[in-house]
């Protein structure tokens, strides 16, 4: 199974009249810490908040031409969701959505509100996608799959083109992946076009069937998914995407939560943009050397920005953590009087601003005359933070890092 040029071509001038053409942004700061010459193509600014309103789009475009449906349903984790809603508003088609009961609130939100009928059920999108099903078997509706479909598959592969009208110079393309269909249409698309153009995937580590797949050049899917990431937590990708992606992907590298989170704060600090995690996996893989960027050429897929703004909070005290910027440690004390206040005069001394501090006297092993102090604080970096924990050491305080 294969998917043409032209298909790519014909889904991006149906798209034309119904997307933005989102920017490239050169970043001198990623780039200056990478080696690279490092661009965002920034779909978390598209319309819906991502990438996926082109696969839908594309798909109900299609289908409308065709004569070949009144309703639609379909299954996501919130992006493609958003997606059909607003497409199937756009062709006056009624459309149902089942979303896992984990899906962000403003995911959940935003679809209800482009005129979708949403369903909530299970913990990811795999018992979505199994709700769904069954809804179109009983409704005679038609499905619209996420990723696993080539006229889905085309829609996304629109960036592709995008890219290389923009930018026909670049070296090296870095795209999310969960079920694979935006890895496929972008490497389709681009191979087609300029083989010599690098097309490389990227998953989170606890979500990486693609990966697996890719490594074993056949389907493999995974018994369960963790991660941070949600619009790319898949335990299944689809055949028809495995294909395309072993046929013209350079390669899938993976990421950390940790590192997901590093990129978002990243992205916010010094980009000014609001990306998912999920978007900002390919910066995280470009800046943590999974890609090979020095003296290249590379656009960064951010391929969404819809992120819960309850979460937010969440991804930027991670992010802290893994960029060393706040430090977490368990100091023991004896339970009486000023041990505590000689020990954040003490921090207080080494330049550490002390975020909180919670007592335990019920962790095992403590005496009775003993408390745990839990602390977080903020520090100028890893050696600031290396510096307080070894003076608190060189003071005898009993000091563990957590």
């Amino acid at each position: 199974m294969d998917l043409s040029l032209k298909e790519i071509e014909l889904a991006a001038a149906r798209l034309k009249p119904v997307l933005h053409h989102t920017e490239l942004d050169l970043s001198s700061t990623f780039s200056a810490m990478s080696g690279g010459e490092v661009y965002l193509k920034c779909e978390n600014r598209q319309k819906t908040g991502s990438f996926k309103i082109r696969g839908a789009s594309n798909k109900i475009a299609a289908l409308a031409e065709r004569g070949d449906v009144s309703s639609v349903v379909a299954s996501s984790a919130g992006n493609h969701a958003q997606g059909v809603a607003f497409a199937a508003r756009k062709f006056g088609i009624p459309a149902t959505i089942v979303m896992p009961a984990t899906a962000p609130i403003a995911k959940v939100q935003a679809t209800q509100g482009y005129g979708a009928k949403v369903v909530l059920n299970g913990d990811c999108y795999d018992d979505a996608y199994a709700m769904a099903c069954s809804i179109c078997e009983k409704e005679g509706a038609t499905f619209l799959h996420p990723y696993n479909d080539l006229d889905v598959i085309a829609g996304q592969g629109t960036l592709g083109l995008e890219i290389l009208s923009d930018l026909p110079t670049v070296d090296v393309i870095v795209v999310p992946v969960g079920g694979g269909g935006l890895l496929a249409g972008v490497a389709a698309c681009v191979k087609q076009i300029n083989p010599r153009v690098k097309v490389i995937g990227v998953q989170a580590e606890g979500a990486n069937a693609i990966a697996q797949s890719f490594r074993e050049k056949k389907l493999v899917c995974t018994d369960s998914v963790s991660t941070i990431a949600d619009g790319i937590a898949v335990k299944a990708p689809g055949d028809i995407t495995v294909e395309l992606i072993n046929r013209y992907v350079d390669d899938v590298v993976t990421v950390s939560d940790n590192e997901i989170s590093e990129a978002i704060l990243l992205l916010m600090e010094r980009c000014k943009q609001i990306v998912e995690p999920s978007g900002a996996t390919t910066v995280a893989a470009v800046l943590k050397g999974k890609v090979d960027v020095k003296g290249k050429k590379v656009v960064c897929l951010l391929s969404g920005g819809n992120i819960d703004v309850s979460f937010i909070q969440c991804i930027i005290e991670q992010g802290l953590v893994a960029r060393h910027r706040r430090l977490r440690f368990t100091v023991t004390l004896l339970d009486k009087p000023g041990t505590l206040s000689r020990l954040l005069n003490d921090i207080a001394a080494l330049g550490a601003n002390i975020l909180s501090l919670e007592h335990d006297r019920l962790s095992a092993g403590l005496n009775p005359n003993e408390t745990n102090v839990h602390i977080s604080c903020e520090v100028g970096g890893e050696d600031h933070g290396k510096n307080v924990i070894a003076e608190l050491k060189n003071k005898k305080y009993n000091v563990v890092v957590n």
